[in-house]
């Protein structure tokens, strides 16, 4: 999880994944009619800035006459939020996977600058994203679907980092399958009760900096997928912008996740932290 916020993240830029059933993926490789992990795919845009993804959300979101799973919902403009309304939860950890001090710091600036901004912020995790199981669900085909989006693209290459999730791996038993489905189940309601006190998550998109351009994805890399994954299997929005800079000059990113179909929320969290940190940067050359 996590195609729209990571790279948006690691290049210092702005990324908006919408809620699921909100932005047709008619025409993508990954489309839609995906069975039981349809939920798990959205698409979203990127740009440099967050007015930029607020100009072209509205119009890429709600029903294309093809994809079966969008909602009609309306859309709803982020200059309409009253900030000193908004109650933001924060955090920089989840369980044993710490943040290195560059994110966590970044992390705590972007939270000072929404409660500069008359936002309440508490710092707080919901308990239940340490039993995040979308990867599990992507993996319970024994990498059937996987397999089947890479012959709808015209190739049988896979990274490394994707054969790890899906080589040597056996297909669920139906029992089995059915109970990953309500363990899954639980996770959301759990997390929707978390939501019954906010109206926003702040977090890391990563617990490290971005990479240095070039360099493959490694197992290092995966405990972290749980900032993205977890929200992936939610479904809900989530606003990305920069909020730092490593010591190497590499872009620290984060991201606001809100409730469904609040993209609204997720957009005017992130556009009052780009007006206070910075937001994009020109790279130096």
């Amino acid at each position: 999880g996590g195609s729209v916020r990571v790279p948006a993240g690691f290049c210092g830029i702005a990324g908006l994944k919408p809620t699921s059933g909100r932005v047709p993926r008619t025409g993508h490789i990954i489309s839609h009619s995906l069975g039981a992990t349809d939920a798990l795919t959205t698409v979203g845009p990127m740009a440099r800035y967050v007015e930029d993804l607020i100009l072209v959300y509205p119009i890429i979101a709600g029903p294309d006459g093809e994809d079966p799973a969008i909602v009609p919902m309306p859309v709803d403009d982020p200059a309409n939020i009253d900030l000193k309304s908004l109650r933001v939860a924060w955090f920089t950890d989840v369980g044993d996977v710490t943040s290195t001090a560059e994110i966590a710091s970044a992390t705590q600036s972007a939270a000072d600058a929404l409660t500069d901004a008359g936002a309440s912020l508490t710092e707080d995790m919901p308990s239940a994203i340490l039993r995040a199981t979308g990867t599990s669900l992507l993996t319970a085909d024994g990498g059937a679907g996987v397999r089947r989006i890479l012959d709808k693209a015209g190739t049988t290459e896979m990274h490394p980092w994707v054969g790890r999730f899906v080589e040597g791996t056996d297909p669920l038993p139906v029992g089995e399958y059915s109970a990953l489905l309500e363990e899954i189940d639980a996770f959301r309601s759990n997390m929707l009760g978390f939501m019954e006190n906010y109206d926003a998550i702040l977090l890391p998109v990563r617990p490290f900096p971005a990479p240095p351009h070039g360099k493959s994805m490694t197992p290092e890399f995966s405990p972290g997928n749980t900032f993205t994954s977890s929200f992936n299997t939610t479904g809900w929005p989530g606003a990305v912008v920069r909020a730092g800079t490593s010591p190497e000059g590499l872009p620290i990113g984060v991201q606001f996740i809100a409730r469904p179909w609040h993209e609204d929320v997720s957009l005017a969290l992130a556009a009052v932290v780009e007006s206070a940190l910075g937001g994009w940067q020109m790279p130096s050359i």
